[in-house]
């Protein structure tokens, strides 16, 4: 074997950052934290208010959601976190019976959810269970001129979730995640994030 000291001393610097980021996963395992996310949002409406059964095939939609958030760390592996989420403007094109038209969703609110947290080491894996209170718009154009239907609700749904976060340079928690949302007159909604949190 050529240079074994080359070797084992590229090994160690190797390690180095490492055991960097599980010294800072270690340093601060409990207390507050602030951060933001970025993702998409995926919705399939199931109907839509204020136009009863009269549209179908609406198709599913997508659009960019962005949150803040900030937590605390009360135990090692349990969290509580509140935030803003604010779920885009997903809309797309509908068929209806007799004209058909688009709609545009804009949804917004607030968080409050519990984190179990399982660390190993500088990564974690976590679940998430929690409440979105939320205010939705819904415009609907017809096509054909005739007039367009607009509508805000407010709303609270259940929603649920999960992911895995890595922290580095002792304080930076990076995070990817999936969240289900449980949202009124849809098949299906969810997000997928990614998300900076800033351990204190």
């Amino acid at each position: 074997m050529k240079n074994p000291s080359r070797m084992v001393t590229a090994a160690a610097l190797m390690t180095l950052p490492l055991a960097a980021m599980a010294q800072g996963a270690l340093n601060n395992p409990t207390g507050p934290y602030v951060g933001v996310g970025v993702g998409q949002f995926n919705v399939g409406i199931d109907r839509l208010d204020d136009v009863d059964d009269a549209v179908a095939n609406i198709r599913d939609s997508d659009d960019t959601a962005m949150k803040i958030f900030a937590g605390w760390r009360l135990l090692p592996f349990l969290a509580l976190e509140a935030g803003y989420v604010d779920l885009g403007n997903p809309g797309d094109d509908f068929e209806t019976s007799g004209s058909d038209g688009s709609y545009r969703l804009a949804i917004s609110g607030f968080t409050v959810a519990a984190l179990a947290r399982v660390p190993l080491g500088p990564v974690e894996l976590f679940g998430k269970v929690g409440q979105y209170f939320y205010d939705v718009r819904t415009r609907i154009d017809f096509d054909g001129g005739l007039p367009s239907i607009r509508g805000k609700d407010s709303r609270d749904d259940f929603m649920w979730g999960g992911g895995v976060s890595m922290v580095v340079l002792q304080h930076l928690e990076l995070r990817a995640e999936y969240e289900k949302l449980e949202l009124k007159n849809t098949d299906k909604s969810d997000a997928f994030w990614l998300s900076a949190a800033w351990r204190f």
